[in-house]
């Protein structure tokens, strides 16, 4: 196929066949034991985390060393303040970060980078989100998922060579995948990548593209059509964000990260050599998605970074601020939001270096665990935003600039809280991680039983599921029955003498396991091809997972610092209290399992969209302006002036 043909328009794509795309994309092959894993299949392998791994201690000394400097930039180079005020991150901080050498934190130091473990990246991108979550998010961007990571993991030895050392140093780098028209859905994908001889023509629009308005170097996926020699598919490539045909036709505006060089990128006959093609045709979402296992890691970072700084001005505020005679921090209405924050601040710490540690001994698949990491802490961290901005009161809601226009201590909350609200939608929406993380959850049953309530397959194949699915369940199922939950000694090395005991929290987590293991084999027994419907059942199930996958890692992170002498008792009493509240959680999802309002909640959606419910929306003045809901995307030449703004 030429490259004068003209690029498809939108693919129009069925359930069935967005499925088969995303299906597709998975990685099946678990070849590494995983602790998520087992813990959704009622396993409590509570082995593949404890002892807690440790890093290696040059590791550790060289990212200590860099954090050092890190801290001493953040603190003397980067004003979060007027980063918020103009709305952009100066031009002088972006030139020192790359002399610092935090564009290449985790690249090779074969190819100029600082080559730091996943652990010391996390724990820097933690330090820098504190002072500035649009610094955060833009070191994130370029490494967590930009050029560097996909390379790393899939490119060939002359792609490493020529891209690695400019994104070390001097090159920022971009993630173009979302469109005005596709987000989560990927089988919709419309930007074109035609084969030209030695070349590819890329076509499309590309929405929210982080970095892309400053970016030196872009990941593009684009589909190439099937044709001889070509099999056609979603295929990554790396493309110069300075070639001819690539415009930044506008930059975005949000409601927090307002540094965030966010944009639309237009790409018009867009000349991309074979060579910067990354793994082969079709390989595009799969490369994304084992991209995003360990990339997803660095977004809970940022979230404990602010749970940090959420438990601080919490308790410095707490203290000085006085009600009815005694401090506000002592009335126990507020005491419950602190205590919640400096639980789960310990926690997303927990889960965070455990998960970050794993990845760096590349002992366990740590890809459910990253997935896990990245909903809870999401989620966690807007709930701890939300608290400090209510204990901090009118104040909360009030601007630093404001507070400080009168006199007072300029404290960003509400700042803070606009800031971490995207955490829930960048990099996979709250919603689609719990079908995700659900769909590896249940991917042990699916393996064995798939086809046998799968509507479409033949009664020939049904049979031969139908035996594979009893010699399975016969051995599984018994395994429900009893463990080590029951065992009034079990994990008794988490009791030691003056400290709170863990091992209590350790064998409900065992039980529970098993509880949630029985729950979802019940679901599919009742539900059987209907059970992907079935969203607020699995989103459930999910979030009871993430609960004892937060608990285990609290309770090993304690034990670890009580055998190291650093603050044991303390680390034992906020592990007993996360578990405390977590165990509260956890039953009470339990009884939304079977108590909940879902079938109702779709009787209503389906009269909503239907119109039936319009009288209810009368009274009002909708202030929203004139325009399409989703912007137009015909491919063609940009009638706009290009706002690229590399960093030089």
């Amino acid at each position: 196929m030429s490259a004068t043909t003209t690029p498809s328009s939108r693919p129009a794509v069925t359930e069935h066949e967005a499925r088969r795309v995303g299906e597709a994309a998975r990685e099946k092959d678990w070849h590494r034991p995983s602790f998520a894993k087992e813990l959704f299949l009622g396993r409590f392998r509570l082995d593949l985390l404890h002892p807690h791994p440790l890093p290696a201690e040059e590791d550790a000394r060289r990212g200590e060393s860099f954090l050092a400097a890190l801290r001493d930039f953040c603190e003397t180079r980067i004003d979060g303040a007027v980063i918020e005020r103009d709305a952009r991150i100066p031009d002088e901080v972006v030139t020192g970060l790359k002399e610092l050498g935090a564009l290449g934190m985790k690249i090779d130091r074969e190819y100029g980078g600082l080559g730091l473990t996943q652990l010391h990246y996390n724990k820097a991108l933690a330090l820098v989100g504190s002072v500035s979550p649009a610094v955060g998010a833009l070191l994130s961007a370029h490494q967590s998922i930009g050029v560097p990571q996909p390379l790393k993991m899939f490119g060939t030895q002359e792609q490493k060579d020529a891209f690695l050392p400019r994104c070390a140093r001097t090159d920022i780098s971009a993630f173009l995948l979302t469109e005005p028209d596709v987000g989560s859905d990927p089988a919709r994908l419309a930007t074109a990548a035609v084969p030209d001889g030695d070349d590819y023509v890329l076509d499309g629009v590309k929405l929210w593209t982080t970095n892309g308005v400053v970016a030196d170097l872009l990941v593009v996926m684009a589909r190439v059509p099937e044709s001889p020699g070509h099999p056609g598919g979603i295929t990554a490539f790396v493309v110069e964000a300075a070639s001819e045909g690539v415009t930044v036709e506008h930059r975005n505006a949000f409601m927090g990260l307002r540094g965030l060089e966010n944009g639309v990128t237009r790409l018009h006959r867009v000349r991309v050599p074979a060579a910067n093609r990354i793994g082969p045709e079709g390989a595009g979402l799969k490369i994304a998605l084992t991209t995003l296992n360990t990339g997803r890691l660095s977004l809970p970072a940022l979230c404990a970074g602010a749970g940090k700084w959420c438990l601080k001005i919490a308790r410095e505020w707490s203290a000085a601020r006085e009600q009815w005679g005694r401090p506000v921090g002592l009335h126990e209405a507020v005491g419950s939001k602190i205590a919640f924050i400096a639980a789960t601040t310990f926690a997303l710490e927990a889960v965070l270096d455990l998960s970050s540690q794993m990845a760096d001994d590349d002992r366990n698949d740590i890809r459910i665990e990253a997935a896990l990491a990245k909903l809870y802490g999401s989620e966690m961290a807007w709930l701890m935003a939300d608290h400090l901005v209510q204990i901090r009161g009118g104040r909360g809601y009030e601007t630093a600039a404001s507070l400080a226009a009168r006199g007072e201590r300029a404290v960003p909350a509400e700042q803070l809280l606009r800031d971490l609200r995207i955490n829930r939608i960048f990099e996979g929406s709250t919603e689609i991680m719990h079908l995700l993380i659900a769909r590896e959850a249940v991917d042990a049953h699916l393996s064995v039983a798939g086809d046998l309530i799968d509507p479409g397959t033949p009664l020939s194949g049904k049979a031969r599921a139908g035996a594979r699915a009893g010699a399975f369940y016969a051995r599984w199922l018994p395994g429900l029955v009893t463990g080590p939950g029951r065992l009034p000694g079990s994990y008794a090395e988490f009791d030691p003498p003056g400290h709170p005991g863990l091992a209590r929290h350790l064998r409900y987590a065992e039980r529970t396991a098993r509880r949630l293991a029985r729950a979802t084999f019940y679901a599919m027994s009742r539900w059987q091809g209907r059970m992907e419907t079935k969203q607020g059942f699995l989103g459930r199930i999910v979030d009871i997972g993430a609960e004892l996958f937060a608990m285990s890692a609290a309770c090993v992170r304690a034990e670890r610092m009580r055998a190291e002498g650093d603050h044991g008792r303390e680390a034992y009493q906020l592990a007993d209290a996360f578990c405390r509240q977590a165990r509260l959680r956890i039953e009470e999802l339990f009884g939304r399992l079977r108590h909940n309002t879902d079938d109702l909640d779709r009787t209503v959606v389906r009269g909503v969209l239907g119109g039936v419910y319009t009288w209810l929306e009368e009274g009002i003045v909708d202030p929203s302006g004139d325009g399409p809901w989703i912007a137009d995307t015909t491919p063609g030449p940009t009638a706009r002036p290009n706002l690229h703004r590399p960093i030089r």
